[in-house]
């Protein structure tokens, strides 16, 4: 009897034992990453752990800001990719379970606003709206194109591009006299646990280029009284041709004024400055013409002898006392009444 209770009494004692460590393990598994914190911009939604975090002074980094081809080999080098520089704070938090992404996407969104961010793009996995292809394996994919294996423990990658069954996408900005803050999310589900991966970089100098959005009607008043009108709401990949994403609305308020006046034909001209040597870029210039054109007639249908592409370097919209940000303003597309 002595026998059995003292071996009754280990066993008990080693179950203890087990339990404790597994609660201690549970108790390590729950807390956040050693040296890891929110960024004061962005935060937490409530009952995340922080599971991976990174922060590097000055670097770059490739924000999906549009709808991107998940086959191409480099898939930052194509449509849909920015590319930013300045400060770069990464963090992968783990979601509580049943937590759904869509919920927590739109705590953030609410949040992000409330703060004065404004969003650039957002897609989700499942209805094909990140990519330029309906995709059935797109929560892989797009997790694919949000992680960066070069620079993160194993782990980690598994979060981002092993785990998305579907997944979600948030970019937003927010304006400072510092320099303007870009917050990019991704939101991850699967079987085996939901995440959010926030990147927050933080460039180092104001913006002086931001898009400005001009209606079709405001673009008709600005012709009507003057035979012209300055367009900044379209933008370019830097020494590029390539139209960005974000210039959308703008293509199609100006395939709204020509439809609103079918008698109406416009010279689109493309004013271009190197930003180097701040010397115009005729060549330049004149292919982003005609990218404007192209794409008014190839996607909204614009007959094209509406349109007649031309680059110009030469007419500046300010004078040349402060080089950098007239330079900036000087980068524009103006439609001109024929």
């Amino acid at each position: 009897m002595g026998c059995c209770w003292a071996t009754f009494c280990q066993a008990t004692r080693l179950l203890i034992a087990i339990a404790m460590l597994g609660n201690m393990a549970m108790v390590a598994w729950a807390t956040d990453v050693e040296g890891s914190s929110d960024h004061p911009l962005v935060g937490r939604f409530e009952g995340s752990r922080i599971v991976g975090y990174q922060v590097s002074e000055y670097d770059e980094a490739a924000v999906i800001d549009g709808r991107f081809s998940p086959l191409s080999t480099d898939k930052r080098a194509g449509r849909g990719f920015r590319t930013l520089e300045g400060r770069l704070v990464l963090i992968y938090y783990a979601l509580p379970e049943g937590r759904s992404t869509l919920q927590v996407l739109r705590n953030y969104e609410r949040s992000l606003q409330a703060k004065g961010f404004t969003t650039l793009f957002a897609c989700a996995s499942a209805d094909g709206s990140c990519f330029e292809t309906n995709r059935p394996e797109g929560g892989y994919l797009l997790g694919q194109a949000v992680g960066d294996p070069h620079a993160l423990p194993r782990l980690m990658t598994d979060y981002v591009h092993n785990w998305f069954s579907q997944g979600r996408y948030l970019l937003a900005r927010l304006d400072r006299a510092e320099g303007a803050v870009y917050a990019s999310l991704t939101f991850g589900e699967s079987t085996r646990g939901s995440v959010v991966v926030v990147r927050v970089i933080e460039t180092k100098e104001m913006e002086t280029d931001k898009i400005v959005f001009i209606t079709a009607a405001e673009m008709q008043q600005s012709i009507g009284q003057t035979g012209k009108v300055a367009l900044r709401g379209i933008r370019f990949e830097p020494k590029s041709d390539r139209i960005e994403t974000a210039s959308q609305p703008t293509l199609e308020e100006i395939a709204k004024l020509l439809a609103s006046k079918p008698e109406l034909k416009l010279k689109v001209v493309a004013h271009g400055y190197d930003a180097e040597n701040t010397e115009p870029d005729l060549d330049l210039a004149s292919r982003r013409a005609k990218s404007v054109v192209g794409a008014l007639i190839g996607m909204h249908g614009i007959a094209p002898d509406r349109l007649a592409p031309s680059g110009a370097g030469t007419a500046p919209s300010t004078d040349r006392g402060n080089v950098e940000s007239d330079t900036n303003r000087n980068r524009r597309v103006e439609l001109v009444a024929q």
